[in-house]
């Protein structure tokens, strides 16, 4: 058995400080474990008691019978590290430290942290400050928080795994209350050995474990938690987390756009995305996404059927249907054909969608006809049933009405409650039907469920190894090189420039133009200032005639905003037709993201783009270039939005791919690169570098 699962099924728990007082904090770990049925050896440790509830307490840790899989350590946080080390002496496979006073109130608590790690030696570690864990499947609870007062725990399919003890209790009342199964649940909290990553891991091979649920703080270890989390994917077990922290700042741009644009919230959402993982945007969604996607149910497309006796709720919930992209069609003739030979009366109304059976609640036999004529039709791929107040009288006659239906099809079937009446809810979600209080939740446990069936059965990224190998890396400057020096750079990486020269004086300039056409962009050329158009540095539509009083015009300009009088001039080609794109690096405490939005000087302004996170090693594949071209909200611009020629689309990929190649040799050495705008032209003519930006470290950092 690995040291994980023994932390999480051990044989045998010693409770290091146990109290005999059951009120108490310490008193708690050896009462939840006695009064949940825990089968194995409980060991409380205690100097001051021989026995505490009808079990022998041992004076020290030393002096127990034989060496137990996991320790609770209940001490504070100076005399925690003494107990861990005699744990780790005894041969202890893993220690709680519940104990708060560490890396969260700063250098003195960090100093005490360290100094646990060192005492654990080869022992694993949760925590310290975590309210623990509690294993619902196994009757197993190590903790001592007081949210676990309860005297049952809902079990089911879904594992919970927080950084924050407070909230993973907060989680498990609100399952309880709706009625929803938890099979493991865990506090990681500060994380100075086990961290999120493990557990995912090991609940992967959990044969409990349909579904895990993640309350996220940040990610400590980036490659292994990527890792973990495809693993879980290509295992078939949806993730869903919810991260806090999406109002931060952004990280700080230094000199390119890439910065303004990549903050540290949307790095996340990278990393979700590539690993397959579905991001609850409300706190609420952490249960309702689960609850739906334990039921094992596919939803194989957007077509929602909704019955409902009760017309206002019918149209909440397909507006909130529709706001989330899913369509509520009007039944095929068929089905409206079935729907209407169970009319009674003018009543209902059964050939429209939402599909009204108003006495539905006084009459399941309607229902049950009603559910089974959707869950057979082929314009259906899921169904939403909406208990309305009629059946707050006779609850069990709807649920168990809506219940007798399921083995009928393996479509999704939902419910959404009208009325506040939490104990219909429970009562359906315990029997297999996810009950929702609001129409949103509705919509957003149906994403999650396309999602998952939507995902792929592997997500690994695949790196491409360029064969060039060639290039001098440490021959380019440190520093930040100027937009010629950016785009030769560039360049070496296999992405096309304009077409331009380098010119001192006017006359230069206007030797230079002719051979770039019959008009010309200007821009100064200076590694001092990149932002050229803030200061008047960028002029276009030059022509020949008017490009030396333009010269020096723009001398003038620039050096009375910025105090720089510009000595070197970019003459370049003007590049027409084409649509601009944004192609930059990002790079923070997750690793390195490339960026890719639609971009020109508006870049900031519409906000369109997209990440993904370099692997480990290599670029990017160019299906993940793809993807992220398609991500774009104003993709159809590339693929011939209302006439307009189509783009170079595949050259575009081929950017992205040697953009991303070009950050992954360079390593840590280069600080920042941006290509903005990238010109993108019409099909079969390839793309355009007509700025860049590059920064480099004087030497790679291993």
């Amino acid at each position: 058995m690995d040291t994980i699962s023994r932390l999480m099924r051990p044989r045998s728990v010693a409770v290091i400080g146990a109290s005999a007082d059951v009120t108490k904090t310490a008193g708690r770990p050896v009462a939840y474990l006695l009064k949940h049925g825990f089968a194995g050896e409980v060991y409380p440790v205690n100097p001051k008691a021989t026995e505490i509830s009808g079990l022998p307490c041992y004076p020290t840790i030393a002096s127990l019978p034989s060496v137990p899989d996991v320790g609770i350590v209940l001490l504070g946080a100076e005399r925690a590290q003494q107990a861990v080390k005699e744990l780790a002496d005894i041969g202890c496979a893993a220690a709680i430290v519940l104990a708060s006073g560490y890396t969260e109130v700063g250098e003195e608590g960090a100093r005490r942290q360290a100094e646990l790690i060192q005492a654990a030696g080869a022992m694993r570690i949760l925590g310290p400050n975590t309210i623990g864990l509690v294993n619902i499947t196994d009757r197993i609870v190590l903790s001592a928080s007081g949210a676990l007062e309860m005297d049952h725990f809902p079990s089911g399919a879904i594992s919970l795994v927080s950084q924050s003890g407070g909230i993973l209790g907060s989680l498990l009342s609100r399952a309880a209350a709706r009625g929803i199964g938890l099979a493991k649940m865990i506090s990681t909290s500060n994380e100075v050995d086990l961290e999120l990553a493990d557990f995912i891991d090991w609940l992967v091979d959990d044969e409990a474990t349909r579904v895990i649920a993640l309350y996220v703080e940040t990610v400590r270890d980036t490659q292994k938690f990527r890792a973990a989390a495809l693993r879980a994917a290509q295992a078939g077990k949806p993730i869903v987390a919810f991260k806090i922290g999406r109002s931060e700042a952004g990280a700080k741009a230094a000199i390119s756009h890439t910065g303004a644009l990549a903050g540290s919230d949307r790095m996340y959402d990278a990393l979700f995305k590539q690993t397959g993982i579905l991001r609850a945007q409300r706190f609420d969604e952490l249960l309702d996404m689960p609850a739906s996607l334990a039921t094992g149910r596919i939803l194989h497309g957007n077509r929602v059927a909704i019955l409902t006796s009760t017309g206002g709720a019918g149209t909440l919930v397909s507006d909130a249907l529709g706001v989330s992209g899913f369509e509520t069609p009007p039944p095929d003739a068929q089905t409206a054909a079935k729907l209407r030979a169970l009319q009674q009366g003018d009543h209902a109304a059964l050939d429209r969608n939402p599909i009204d059976v108003t006495l539905a609640g006084l009459q399941p036999e309607l229902l049950k006809g009603a559910i089974s004529a959707v869950l057979s039709s082929p314009t259906y791929d899921a169904l939403i049933v909406i208990v309305g107040a009629s059946a707050l009288a006779m609850p069990e006659l709807m649920s168990n009405a809506i219940k007798s239906c399921m083995s009928l099809s393996d479509k999704p079937i939902l419910a959404y409650i009208s009325p506040h009446a939490p104990n219909i809810g429970a009562l359906l979600t315990q029997g297999g039907v996810p009950a929702f209080s609001a129409p949103e939740s509705c919509s957003a446990a149906l994403v999650a469920m396309l999602h998952a069936s939507q995902a792929k059965t592997s997500m690994r990224i695949v790196p491409i190894v360029r064969q060039d190998q060639s290039r001098a890396l440490d021959a380019w400057p440190a520093g930040s090189l100027d937009e010629e020096q950016a785009k030769r750079l560039f360049s070496s990486f296999g992405i096309a420039s304009v077409r331009e020269t380098v010119v001192t004086t006017a006359e230069q300039a206007q030797a230079a133009l002719p051979a770039l056409g019959e008009r010309a962009v200007l821009k100064i050329l200076s590694s001092e200032i990149l932002h050229k158009s803030e200061i008047g540095g960028v002029a276009v539509n030059v022509t020949q005639a008017a490009i030396s009083a333009r010269l020096l015009q723009m001398t003038q300009d620039v050096k009375d905003k910025s105090g720089i009088t510009p000595k070197r001039f970019l003459v370049q080609e003007m590049v027409s037709g084409g649509v601009e794109i944004i192609l930059g690096m990002h790079r923070d405490v997750l690793g390195v993201a490339i960026l890719l939005g639609m971009g020109g000087v508006t870049a900031e302004l519409l906000q369109d783009t997209t990440l993904r996170l370099l692997p480990s090693t290599g670029g990017l594949s160019a299906e993940t270039a793809r993807e992220m071209v398609v991500a774009l909200k104003t993709w159809p611009l590339l693929d011939g939005y209302r006439g307009r020629p189509k783009s170079d689309v595949e050259a575009l990929v081929k950017a992205i791919v040697a953009f991303s190649e070009m950050v992954a040799a360079f390593g840590a050495r280069l600080l920042e690169a941006e290509i903005n705008p990238l010109f993108v032209l019409e099909a079969g003519q390839g793309v355009k570098a007509a700025d860049g930006i590059a920064v480099l470290a004087v030497e790679s950092i291993s």
